[in-house]
């Protein structure tokens, strides 16, 4: 298999979709999965067909040299637009919208389970759990508003694939 890496880095689509994502911050869901995406242009390590091998976001060494560069640009805009910690360095928000990013771009944090991160699967468990907050809170023998709510959470739950009889 012979692989192709990206010698040549565009930076002026880099500069557009980072400026972007840091500029606008309230629309971030599109503006992470833009900048996402033309870092998987751009860094992405891929076959003469042009499938991904490699993300970005795993590549070492050498390899590595034009994230670096990418990530000390991104760090800088963040900085300049304020996101700094009193003693000068990038607050926590920097590097929350860089794992953002990585995230969009396919990378899975160590520990969290993959195939159920969609909105649908979340949405699932978030359901049953609020369905067993309600059945708990009523086995305890306390009087909730969302009691009057729980036969249709049940019905959704249930039309999602869920099974109401694994409830509680």
């Amino acid at each position: 298999m012979t692989t192709v890496i990206n010698t040549t880095i565009d930076t002026s689509i880099l500069d557009i979709a980072r400026n972007s994502l840091v500029d606008g911050v309230s629309k971030t869901g599109d503006l992470i999965q833009g900048y996402a995406d033309v870092l998987c242009k751009v860094f992405n390590t891929k076959n003469m067909a042009g499938e991904t091998i490699e993300h970005w976001f795993n590549l070492v060494g050498k390899d590595k040299k034009g994230i670096k560069e990418e990530r000390a640009r991104f760090v800088t805009a963040m900085m300049a637009r304020g996101h700094v910690k009193p003693d000068g360095k990038p607050s926590a928000t920097v590097d929350t919208y860089w794992m953002r990013v990585k995230e969009a771009s396919g990378y899975v944090p160590k520990g969290r389970v993959t195939g159920g991160t969609d909105v649908d699967s979340k949405t699932l468990a978030e359901l049953k759990t609020m369905i067993n907050r309600i059945l708990k809170s009523e086995e305890d023998g306390q009087d909730c508003n969302a009691s009057m709510f729980k036969g249709n959470l049940m019905e959704v739950f249930e039309g999602m694939g869920g099974d109401v009889d694994n409830l509680g």
